[in-house]
């Protein structure tokens, strides 16, 4: 008989910290998720703004100047900036993650992502009329 072969099979080394980092559409996976985060950093502030409430017209005085000192005005822009990334991408991402069918063929990718920001405008309009 022959000599005998190694099966030991090849194992691709792959960093367990900087995986993402090999292509753009990683990053962007990872971009996207590092923002929840920053959402449930709001969510929690919005949780403090409910306590305060319930303590009474001063103590949510109190919390509504702590916003508005640069500090709370620098969060909210963060928090801000970092939602529309995540809705945005989200809304690219759509067409793959709940295709739509309608007899036979499925609906355009771009019609779906489209509906997706009309509703988002409309929905933000209707919140700004509301608001005043």
């Amino acid at each position: 008989m022959g000599e005998e072969m190694s099966r030991k099979p090849y194992v691709r080394e792959i960093s367990k910290t900087t995986w993402f980092l090999r292509q753009p559409r990683y990053m962007r996976y990872m971009a996207r998720e590092v923002t929840c985060i920053f959402i449930f950093a709001y969510t929690f502030l919005l949780i403090c703004a409910l306590g305060s409430l319930a303590d009474g017209p001063d103590a949510f005085q109190e919390f509504l100047n702590s916003l508005r000192s640069p500090w709370g005005v620098l969060f909210n822009l963060a928090v801000l900036v970092v939602t529309a990334y995540h809705s945005l991408s989200w809304f690219v991402v759509t067409p793959q993650a709940m295709p739509i069918q309608r007899g036979e063929e499925f609906v355009p990718g771009n019609i779906i992502v489209n509906a997706h920001y009309g509703a988002w405008a409309v929905v933000s309009l209707i919140i700004l009329i509301w608001g005043m």
